[in-house]
């Protein structure tokens, strides 16, 4: 699995409890695998269908800096499937992982379309 994106864990991404506020990071996730789906299917019309369970296995706190890392698992007709792992950058410990993350290939009328992809496609710098 590759880790592309880093966060910088601010005040403003902190719970009650001080750690982060898991909403912030579900959001980041979010944005991370849409733009990964994007780049897979070459296509900027794509929408999360599907998240599996969530564990959280850690926590953040402020000041470290975090790390996202998602691959491709499967090519659907219409859909990819992802799974995500976020871990500390210095530290490498787990954060928390999500097995599957599924994003549907959409026309310009907002219905499923086949994208006819078949692998991952790795980017040049």
């Amino acid at each position: 699995m590759n880790f592309h994106t880093r966060k910088w864990i601010k005040p403003e991404d902190l719970n009650p409890n001080g750690s982060l506020f898991g909403g912030s990071l579900l959001k980041w996730i979010d944005e991370e695998a849409a733009i990964y789906a994007i780049c897979q299917l070459e296509n900027s019309k794509v929408v999360t269908k599907y998240m599996s369970e969530i564990n959280f296995v850690s926590s953040a706190k402020l000041g470290e800096i975090i790390e996202m890392g998602i691959t491709a698992t499967d090519f659907g007709t219409t859909s990819l499937t992802m799974c995500c792992e976020v871990r500390n950058k210095i530290t490498k410990n787990s954060i928390l992982t999500i097995d599957k993350i599924v994003f549907v290939n959409m026309n310009e009328n907002g219905e499923p379309t086949p994208h006819g992809k078949t692998e991952i496609k790795y980017m040049k710098a």
